[in-house]
């Protein structure tokens, strides 16, 4: 991709972000497509079974079928799923207890669920572990130290979850959707980037931020300053396959008799 289109692909998705409040099925279908595009420079699509961790209404799914992918996700709010209007397309579940069996799909994706959640490496674990040989994790989360960590509290979370959530009250009368310590948890550009290479199933396939131009990912080698100016990490990771076992050995006597 060149640096104009690349530019261009980044205006596009903050033109789309900034109108999240006020048109949701914009931007999440704009995020939507330009996600499966992403996807698909790792992987095909056709006929691959996609997992989709954190789910909700379906935006991801919706456009990943249309790429010939067979969908499904896994969510804790039913009334989420419900919106789905694809049968069989939705299952209740945790994130942190995926409730499908070691190596079941050939994708695992997740988009802004990770800092949802009480352990979010745990998360990452079971995307893992449902992941067949071979098959692709592709998981996206927004690092709190970004512009938007704090969500719809932002840009008051750089004064602590807690007072972000009061300054939020205090202008809008009334609490935030994402609660700090209970449905919102800061997670960092570095504690990602150490689990991934951490992790022994895996190897790192890209690691990139979501949002911005594909030539600013020198940044992500420098310290703090990442935290930043990341505002939207991606890690694409390869499941290992597992190494064969050695033949059986023969414990029998060397030189049998005559």
């Amino acid at each position: 991709m060149s640096r104009r289109a690349d530019l261009a692909r980044s205006i596009r998705l903050f033109r789309a972000f900034r109108s999240e409040q006020s048109d949701g099925h914009g931007y999440y279908t704009t995020l939507a497509a330009d996600t499966a595009a992403l996807l698909r420079q790792y992987t095909d699509l056709a006929d691959r079974l996609v997992l989709d961790v954190g789910g909700g209404p379906g935006y991801f799914a919706t456009e990943f079928r249309r790429h010939g992918a067979r969908c499904l996700c896994v969510d804790v709010d039913a009334g989420e799923l419900a919106g789905q209007g694809a049968p069989g397309g939705g299952l209740l579940g945790s994130a942190l207890d995926l409730p499908l069996r070691d190596s079941a799909v050939d994708v695992c994706f997740s988009s802004n669920v990770l800092e949802h959640v009480p352990d979010p490496w745990r998360m990452a674990a079971e995307m893992v572990r449902v992941t067949r040989p071979g098959g692709l994790v592709f998981l996206a989360y927004t690092n709190w130290l970004s512009p938007w960590g704090g969500h719809e509290t932002s840009p008051w979370h750089y004064l602590g979850g807690h007072r972000a959530a009061q300054k939020y009250q205090e202008k809008y009368g009334k609490p935030p959707k994402n609660h700090y310590g209970r449905s919102l948890y800061p997670v960092s550009v570095a504690d990602g980037l150490r689990w991934a290479r951490g992790e022994r199933q895996v190897e790192v396939v890209d690691a990139f931020p979501r949002y911005l131009p594909w030539w600013y990912r020198p940044m992500l080698k420098v310290p703090i300053v990442r935290e930043f100016a990341t505002w939207n990490l991606v890690l694409v990771l390869r499941k290992r396959t597992p190494p064969s076992p050695p033949p059986p050995t023969s414990h029998g006597p060397s030189n049998p008799p005559r």
